[in-house]
């Protein structure tokens, strides 16, 4: 068993926090903006939005204003992420301008949480794109334009534990059963850093490795699945490779039961050796 408030293994305390950030759950929409030019001159603070969409248990919209959202944004797009309501919700996310045939316009990466419902509004958002400049491109594209956010959030599992009906409990403590203290490092280190700890060993053990992907599995943090999974089959070679061990290890059935499709990819990539 591990614990988020638990100490280090070099007796320095570890951070703990009681909210996680993570890109695992990443989500794409395209809000593709026909006829622009018989959107110009609806007036200031008018806005067209896309339809909404879900990432993590939110609901999101991208707001568009073509005459800008206030009168300093003369001569200016506005585009804002909304928030439609919910928990406090810490995403990152990015616009890009694009047209008919993916050229990029314009791309803007932002970084925030929401607390309540509303829009993110600040300079770069109220002054997105400039008129002058989204012309030579709404020539070429037959008057429209997709505005494609990439937007990503925590893990959902993690925020149902820290958001859900026990949050009133006096401990923050999140108990952690039946994974190694180790693994568990390894996932609050992606948590964090959306990377791997390069001095963990993970990397390089196929058993971790398969440990972590089931944690990862757990807690729906996808990314991190893939690097595990995208790792474990490059790790397999003739002298590696050998389907019985693999079959006999500890992790195996957990990982069958949890992770069907890592197996396609291990027993494809065994097949291509002649294993």
């Amino acid at each position: 068993m591990a614990n988020a408030s638990a100490p280090s293994a070099n007796g320095r305390p570890r951070k703990t926090s009681s909210s996680c950030l993570t890109q695992a759950v990443t989500e794409v929409h395209n809000f593709e903006v026909i006829n622009f030019s018989l959107l110009e001159g609806m007036g200031v603070s008018k806005f067209v939005s896309s339809k909404n969409f879900r990432v993590s248990g939110y609901d999101w919209n991208i707001r568009l204003y073509p005459d800008g959202a206030t009168a300093n944004c003369k001569g200016y797009i506005s585009a804002f992420l909304a928030f439609l309501g919910g928990a406090s919700a810490r995403v990152r996310f990015s616009f890009c301008v694009l047209g008919k045939h993916g050229q990029v316009l314009k791309l803007l990466n932002d970084e925030h949480t929401f607390q309540n419902a509303g829009l993110r509004w600040e300079s770069p958002w109220l002054r997105f794109v400039e008129k002058s400049s989204l012309q030579p491109l709404l020539h070429k594209n037959n008057d429209r334009f997709t505005i494609k956010c990439v937007l990503a959030a925590r893990s959902p599992v993690f925020r149902a534990e820290l958001f859900g009906p026990m949050k009133e409990k006096a401990t923050r403590h999140i108990k952690i059963d039946d994974m190694e203290p180790s693994i568990f490092e390894a996932l609050l280190h992606f948590i964090y850093t959306d990377s791997l700890p390069n001095d963990s060993g993970v990397e390089r053990n196929n058993v971790q490795l398969q440990h972590l992907l089931v944690a990862a599995d757990r807690y729906e943090l996808d990314r991190l699945r893939l690097m595990c999974e995208v790792k474990m089959c490059q790790s397999i070679d003739a002298e590696t490779g050998v389907l019985r061990a693999v079959m006999e290890s500890k992790g195996f059935d957990h990982l069958a039961a949890s992770c069907p499709l890592v197996l396609f990819d291990i027993l494809d990539t065994l097949a291509s050796l002649g294993i």
